[in-house]
């Protein structure tokens, strides 16, 4: 961890803050996780074959996973290597690469169309926003599931798509962005637990469970900081009790962090019972002493607090440089 790289990494929480994701930019051309994907997917076609054994199929995984994280941690070295001979500009350079890896703007847009389309476009407005952002069937969601679902989809999000990128650029700079991005998208890939991936994506599935263990941790922090420039103490003390008590409720061993300490920075229930693919997902309700009825304004004060987490971050960031920079 050194001070260029913290600088760095606030500058483009900064600038990712402010641009996002331009859409006409990635229209014009294909955004860095768009070719992760593409060779996970080519290694999906090439060695996830049915004809394989079970420990065939997952010694395989453990195999690609390995290979893509090696290429990820030196194509990160690579142009690290190469911004650093640029000066000034390589050092812009970089600050955009790493703004590419975050998810602030971008995220609270998505979450934030949830709620303007409930208002403007009822029931159906606001499941046709949510079901660009979550994986389960908009179609079985009444009102108060939606806003429960862009919820949830907020906090797990800020953990994996803001959290987790900015802790491995700290800690390990471009190759240890490069390396979590490429495994967290194998992870959304081929990390399922169905028949086809239950082997193959094994490595990648629990990989990815370690790599997020810090960044979910410290969300309940951020989220608990965000709460409290938002809506005061009590909401902030709500976020951590609730976080600290309910997170193991959640199916995941991250998730549960960043979204109990969201239902309980906004006194809402979270999770529960709801429908993916066809199939109904029986989990218990997080926060069960909450509000059951989430609405739209819980929702945009969703947004407010994770843009308050947000900058909880990039303030954290700076104090660690400046710390740093004295030692």
């Amino acid at each position: 961890m050194s001070t260029e790289i913290l600088v760095v990494l606030v500058a483009a929480l900064v600038l990712d803050r402010i641009v996002g994701d331009p859409d006409g930019l990635w229209r014009r051309l294909p955004h860095p996780v768009v070719l992760f994907g593409a060779m996970i997917g080519w290694c999906d076609r090439a060695f996830n074959r049915k004809r394989l054994g079970d420990e065939t199929l997952k010694v395989g995984g453990v195999l690609v996973i390995a290979a893509l994280l090696a290429w990820s941690l030196v194509s990160g070295w690579l142009l690290h290597w190469l911004f650093a001979r640029l000066g000034p500009f390589g050092v812009a350079l970089e600050t955009i690469l790493v703004a590419v890896f975050l998810a602030q703007k971008s995220l609270a847009d998505h979450v934030a169309r949830v709620a303007s389309g409930l208002r403007s476009g009822g029931l159906e407005g606001g499941r046709k926003a949510v079901s660009m952002i979550v994986g389960r069937d908009p179609g079985t969601l009444d009102g108060p599931a939606v806003c429960r679902a862009a919820i949830e989809s907020l906090a797990e999000n800020f953990s994996d798509g803001v959290v987790a990128p900015a802790f491995w650029y700290a800690v390990f700079g471009l190759p240890g962005l490069l390396a979590y991005k490429m495994l967290n998208t194998a992870d959304s890939m081929i990390g399922h637990k169905s028949p086809k991936y239950l082997y193959f994506g094994w490595a990648s599935a629990r990989l990815d469970d370690l790599a997020n263990i810090p960044a979910a941790r410290l969300s309940i922090l951020l989220i608990a900081a965000g709460a409290f420039f938002t809506t005061g103490r009590r909401a902030a003390r709500n976020a951590i009790g609730t976080a600290l008590r309910d997170h193991g409720l959640h199916r995941s061993p991250n998730s549960g962090w960043p979204e109990a300490a969201m239902a309980g920075a906004l006194d809402v229930q979270l999770a529960g019972p709801r429908i993916y693919s066809g199939s109904l997902v029986n989990e218990p309700m997080i926060n069960g002493a909450g509000r059951a009825v989430a609405t739209a304004g819980d929702v945009e004060t969703g947004v407010s607090i994770f843009y308050g987490a947000c900058t909880a971050l990039a303030l954290l960031s700076a104090s660690v440089a400046l710390v740093v920079s004295i030692a």
